[in-house]
């Protein structure tokens, strides 16, 4: 028997050789599937009709399954307490309860004295070891991150914040203050329920974009591009016209604008400056602007803000004598009333919440919620409402699908895949973990995207099929195997300890003890972790296979840990399997 449990735990190195292409085949389908391959239809048992806009919010219990994949859509990963809140609630109720929950924030690191210092010599001088951690990089921002996705309560408003944070991007390889990094942050957890349009006002207002993106002192002389361009590559609307359905207009990409329409765009949004506040020994530098200072909104300056007439898209044309905040007010109103944005915004949100490949209908009627500002009672009524849009992409029927062959699904992206298994078996962080050390490895590093363009782009292909796979940017054979080398680092190296450099530190620990109740019997032990990581037990021979390798472990061979040893087993197993990398 004892023969027999290590050669379980021996088939960890040849679990991660396969684990790349078995998560690829669970993400494409496996055994095949519904819908066609160019995704032009829905998929099999879609609906295009209004039916779920009529339903009342009341509970309405659900299936342990449904609860599972909405917590694996709308949260940073189930617990068995949240699978029982969400089966007795059901659905809706709990997404109309989440958008009422208390809000959580970043409060970490420190303040704005980095950009106010007018001494000779470096700010850090004398600051101790830790002074450019704390004052300039996102460091903070990763123990409050990783802490608040794990502890706090209000799930949905934070993964939504983290959706917006990587569609609208800055980062710390390019710009560095912490207390700027902390507002940009929090103004997505401020907004995640709220309008889009002012998620882009205050994006385009925020110091830090206008210094990542150059916007920051732009002089009408010669205006910068970058803002402006990624404003309407990235943020926006895209650069081909789209159908309602997010599909290429008459099948081929028909550019949405030209660059003298980027100049246009450019032009009217000069004359933007820091907030005041900063301070260097120098000065401040162009005369008239304020020194770097990311505490507040930034503020116009007229001498540098163009004024001529210009035309933008939708139809809006900026008269000649303008103002830089009038200008700002006509450019938020020309995209957000460009037929494009509601595709291109809900796509997007639809990917980092449920699936890669969203079927046309689907995108269609979250779009239809985000011109409408409405669905069911979710909503304000206004375009962009993003309630009403979050609302459609977590209570459509396609959300709720339980379809292995379907084309539903997206690959568990690092920062899912790390919070996941804490959550799961009742773990707790303090985030120092996930910054440099598996944040690097498996390279989704939060807050330091490589660019504008984010950890991976939303139509990266998965290789060998007409399917995209955003998060497979970051998967390869040596992150395929760190995925297992994570799951043992919590259940088998027993994490990580409170590091006493670390501001309220509390270590990375799982708790598996609660599961030792149900070790006795390794079938039902199985299970019970099958179902809390799935939402339904392993098919077939794997089941048998794990349950095997579990009760492999017993007095005679383990002696008093072997109920311990076999809840170590069959959750090392559990969350090393495919199935849980794949959400579907």
């Amino acid at each position: 028997m004892e023969q027999r449990a290590t050669q379980a735990f021996s088939k960890r190195s040849r679990l991660g050789a396969a684990l790349s292409l078995a998560i690829l085949l669970a993400a494409c389908g496996g055994g095949g599937g519904g819908g066609d391959s160019t995704g032009n239809t829905d998929a099999p048992g879609s609906t295009t009709g209004d039916s779920n806009e009529d339903a009342a919010i009341v509970a309405v219990p659900t299936t342990q399954r449904d609860a599972v994949r909405l917590a694996d859509q709308a949260t940073f990963g189930p617990t068995e307490a949240l699978i029982a809140e969400i089966r007795t609630k059901g659905r809706a109720k709990w997404v109309a309860d989440q958008m009422a929950a208390p809000k959580s924030q970043y409060t970490s690191g420190n303040g704005g004295a980095v950009h106010q210092h007018t001494g000779s010599g470096d700010f850090c001088e004398g600051r101790g070891a830790n002074c450019w951690r704390d004052w300039s990089s996102t460091q903070p921002l990763v123990w409050d991150f990783y802490r608040n996705a794990v502890h706090k309560p209000d799930q949905l408003r934070q993964r939504v914040a983290l959706a917006l944070q990587q569609i609208l991007v800055v980062s710390n390889l390019e710009v560095s203050g912490t207390y700027g990094f902390r507002n940009y942050h929090n103004a997505f957890l401020d907004e995640a329920f709220g309008n889009y349009r002012n998620v882009l006002k205050k994006v385009a207002l925020s110091p830090v974009m206008g210094d990542f993106l150059n916007n920051a002192n732009n002089d009408k002389a010669a205006p910068n591009e970058n803002f402006a361009r990624e404003l309407l590559q990235l943020f926006s609307i895209g650069t081909c016209a789209l159908d309602p359905d997010g599909g290429l207009t008459g099948r081929v990409c028909q550019p949405t604008y030209d660059n003298e329409r980027v100049r246009a765009y450019a032009y009217a949004l000069t004359g933007w400056t820091y907030p005041p506040g900063g301070a260097t020994a120098w000065g401040c530098w162009p005369r008239g602007a304020n020194c770097r200072y990311y505490g507040g909104d930034m503020v116009s300056v007229a001498q540098y803000h163009d004024t001529q007439a210009r035309e933008l898209l939708s139809g809006v044309k900026l008269p000649a004598g303008h103002t830089a905040p009038q200008a700002l007010e006509a450019v938020l109103d020309s995209l957000m009333n460009h037929p494009n944005m509601a595709p291109f915004v809900s796509k997007q949100l639809i990917q980092h919440l449920v699936t890669s490949n969203p079927p046309p209908g689907y995108v269609s009627r979250v779009a239809r919620a985000f011109t409408t500002g409405k669905f069911m009672s979710f909503g304000s009524g206004q375009r962009g409402d993003l309630k009403a849009t979050v609302a459609a992409i977590l209570l459509d029927v396609e959300a709720g699908k339980i379809d292995h062959s379907t084309r539903i699904g997206k690959l568990r992206e690092p920062v899912l895949m790390f919070t996941g298994m804490l959550r799961a078996m009742n773990g707790h962080t303090d985030g120092e973990p996930f910054g440099w050390w598996w944040g690097d490895m498996m390279r989704q590093h939060v807050f330091r995207p490589p660019s504008v363009f984010n950890f991976y782009p939303p139509d990266y292909p998965v290789a060998g099929t007409s399917l995209v796979g955003p998060t497979f940017a970051l998967h390869n054979a040596n992150t395929a195997l760190q995925r297992l080398n994570y799951a043992n680092y919590l259940i088998n190296w027993n994490g990580s300890n409170a590091s006493a450099s670390i501001p309220g530190a509390t270590g990375t620990k799982v708790n598996l003890t609660p599961f030792e109740a149900d070790a006795r019997d390794p079938a039902k032990l199985v299970d019970r972790l099958s179902m809390l990581a799935y939402g339904e037990p392993l098919k077939g021979s794997g089941r048998a296979e794990v349950i095997n390798a579990v009760a492999a472990f017993t007095q005679q061979s383990s002696g008093n840990d072997y109920l311990k040893n076999r809840v170590k087993s069959a959750a090392y197993l559990v969350f090393s399997a495919p199935q849980y990398h794949v959400i579907r």
